[in-house]
C-alpha cells in the first residue's frame, strides 16, 4: 500500500533559489568530512545499557487525554542525565532528558519535537500510530522531551497573570501597552525564577543533548524526525557533528534565511492560506461553518470583542479564540472538532475552543506544564533580534490591513522577547558535507510555510523535498504519499526525487 501510494506522487521542477547560509555561532566541528553529498548511512542495532526502561504505557495514555491515538501501543520511558552547559558554567551542571520508545525494530529513530508544541515523547507515541509498520519493526522510535519541556526539566516560570494575559490579548487593540507589560513580567520572572539556568534553554545545547543520547545508544549516527523548529535542533546538530548524520526526515522546517520579522509576516500569510483550505474543507464536508466560515470567526471576534466568554482558568476572548484557531489549523486531524468548537463558541458555550488553549496555559502537572514558557524562552534564547515597540505597532497596523485575520497577531508576537535577555550568539559551524536530508513541506502551513522549508532544504548540502499539496502542519502521517515516501528513504535508504509533489 505504501508503495503504490508513492507510485502516486510526481516529480516536478525545482524553482528554489540558491541560498546562502551563515552561521552565528560556536568554533567549526574538528572532525574530517568530505565535502559534498554523501551516501545515506547504513543502520546499525542500538544498546542503552546506561538507561534503566520500565513501563509507562497507562500515564502515557493518560498525559495525551481525550486524543489518545487507537491502537494497543505498548510504551517505555527511562531518564538521561544530560550536561546542562551554563554559559557562565561550561560544561557544569546537569539536567534529567525524559525518553520515550515505542516499537520493535533494532536501530534507533529519535523524534525532536517544537519547543512550544506537545512534548517530543507524546509525539513519537503519535506517530507510532500513523507511521506504516515496516517503520516499526525497522526501528525503535525513541521521542524525546527537548530540554526546556514536558518532563525533561520542564520550565514554568510565567506567572499564571502574565501567561493569561498574553494569550487572553486582543490582537485587534490599537495599544500594545498590556501585552508588553505581560511580557515584562514574563521575563522579570523568569530571570529570578530560573537564574543562570535561563540561557541554556536553547537548541544548541538540545541538540548537544541528542549527541549525548546518541553516545548512549551506542550507534554511530543518528536517526531522527525532526517536527517543525525540532528539525532546527537537527539542523544544529548536523552542523556540530557531521561525521554522525544518520538518516534524518524533517517534517516542516523553519526558514534560515528570513529575519525575525520576515518569518513572523510569512507565517500570517500561511495562517491566512490555511484557513481558506479550512473553509473549504467545510464546505466539502457539509460543517454548519459552511462557505461563511470565515465571516462567522470575524463576527465571533467582535462578540467577544463586546462580551467576552467566562471561563476557569481564562476567557475566552479575541486573543485565545485566535490562538485556539491557530491551533487547532496546524492540526489537519482536528479540523471538525474546530470547526465545532467555533459554532459552539457562537453560541455561548466556550468550552470547546478553549480545550485548544489548555495545553498552552495550563500545566496538567509538574511533568507536563503549559508550553508558553519553553516556546517563549526558547524562541528568545535561539535569536539576537529584539523589536522595539514602536516598529512592532507600525507593522501591527499594517499587517492588520494586509492579512486580516491574523496579520496584527503575529506581528505583536514580535514583543515577546523584548525584555529578555540577549543571548551570546552561538557560532554555528557551516555545514559542507552530508548525506541526503529529506525534508516533507506542506502547501499550507501556518507554522513552518512551505516556501521557508524550501529554503531550508536548500541550505543544505544535499536536501531532498517531498511537497504535499495538503494543509496544517506536517505532512508525516498525514499525506500517504510523502510518509511512503519517508518510509522508503528511511527504511530501505531509497532516496526519492528532490520536487516531488504529492496530491492533498
Amino acid at each position: 500500500m505504501a508503495l503504490s501510494a508513492l507510485a502516486a506522487c510526481s516529480a516536478g521542477p525545482s524553482t528554489r533559489p540558491v541560498i546562502a547560509v551563515h552561521g552565528d555561532g560556536e568554533e567549526p566541528s574538528t572532525a574530517t568530512v568530505p565535502a559534498g553529498p554523501r551516501e545515506v548511512p547504513p543502520l546499525a542495532n542500538y544498546e542503552s545499557p546506561g538507561l534503566s526502561w520500565s513501563t509507562c504505557t497507562d500515564s502515557t495514555r493518560a498525559r495525551m487525554g481525550d486524543t489518545v491515538p487507537a491502537g494497543g501501543w505498548d510504551y517505555e520511558c527511562a531518564r538521561l542525565t544530560v550536561r546542562l552547559d551554563l554559559p557562565s558554567r561550561p560544561g557544569r551542571g546537569s539536567l534529567g532528558m525524559s525518553l520515550l520508545r515505542v516499537g520493535t525494530g533494532g536501530s534507533p529513530l529519535v523524534v525532536v519535537g517544537e519547543a512550544g508544541g506537545e512534548p517530543g515523547t507524546l509525539k513519537a507515541a503519535r506517530l507510532a500510530a500513523s507511521l506504516p509498520p515496516q517503520v516499526l519493526s525497522t526501528f525503535t522510535l525513541i521521542g524525546v522531551d527537548r530540554r526546556g519541556t514536558g518532563k525533561s526539566d520542564g520550565v514554568q516560570c510565567v506567572p499564571d497573570a502574565a501567561r493569561v494575559g498574553i494569550v487572553e490579548a486582543d490582537p485587534g487593540e490599537e495599544s500594545h501597552e498590556e501585552l508588553a507589560d505581560a511580557y515584562t513580567l514574563a521575563s522579570r520572572e523568569c530571570v529570578l525564577d530560573l537564574e543562570n539556568r535561563l540561557p541554556a534553554v536553547d537548541s544548541w545545547r538540545a541538540a548537544a543533548d541528542l549527541e549525548q543520547l546518541r553516545e548512549e545508544l551506542g550507534v554511530p549516527h543518528l536517526n531522527a524526525i525532526g517536527i517543525g523548529d525540532g528539525s532546527k535542533v537537527l539542523t544544529v546538530y548536523a552542523s556540530r557533528y557531521p561525521d554522525r548524520i544518520g538518516r534524518m526526515v524533517f517534517d516542516g522546517a523553519p526558514d534560515p534565511t528570513l529575519d525575525v520579522p520576515g518569518v513572523a509576516e510569512t507565517r500570517a500569510v500561511a495562517a491566512e492560506e490555511t484557513f481558506s483550505e479550512f473553509q473549504k474543507d467545510c464546505v466539502i464536508r457539509g460543517c454548519p461553518l459552511g462557505a461563511a466560515a470565515t465571516d462567522r470567526f470575524k463576527a465571533l471576534l467582535g462578540s467577544l470583542r463586546d462580551r467576552p466568554l467566562r471561563g476557569g482558568d481564562f476567557d475566552l476572548t479575541p486573543g485565545t479564540a485566535t490562538v485556539a484557531v491557530l491551533a487547532g489549523l496546524a492540526d489537519r486531524s482536528r479540523w471538525p472538532a474546530l470547526a465545532d468548537a467555533l459554532v459552539a463558541a457562537e453560541a455561548g458555550d466556550e468550552t470547546k475552543l478553549s480545550a485548544f488553549v489548555e495545553p498552552l496555559l495550563v500545566g496538567r502537572d509538574e511533568d507536563d506544564p503549559p508550553w508558553l514558557d519553553a516556546e517563549i524562552i526558547t524562541s528568545c534564547n535561539d535569536t539576537t533580534t529584539r523589536i522595539p515597540p514602536e516598529r512592532v505597532a507600525g507593522m501591527a497596523a499594517d499587517w492588520r490591513t494586509k492579512h486580516p485575520l491574523f496579520g496584527a497577531y503575529f506581528a505583536r508576537e514580535l514583543l515577546a522577547c523584548g525584555p529578555f535577555p540577549v543571548p551570546q550568539p552561538a557560532k554555528v559551524p557551516r555545514l559542507v558535507g552530508a548525506p541526503p536530508i529529506l525534508v516533507l513541506t506542506t502547501a499550507a502551513d501556518p507554522v513552518t510555510p512551505q516556501a521557508g522549508s524550501e529554503r531550508a532544504a536548500q541550505a543544505l548540502p544535499a536536501g531532498i523535498v517531498i511537497g504535499w499539496q495538503g494543509a496544517g502542519h506536517g505532512a508525516l502521517g498525514q499525506s500517504a504519499c510523502a510518509t511512503a515516501a519517508s518510509q522508503e528513504f528511511l527504511v530501505n535508504a531509497k532516496v526519492p526525487t528532490s520536487g516531488t509533489v504529492c496530491p492533498p
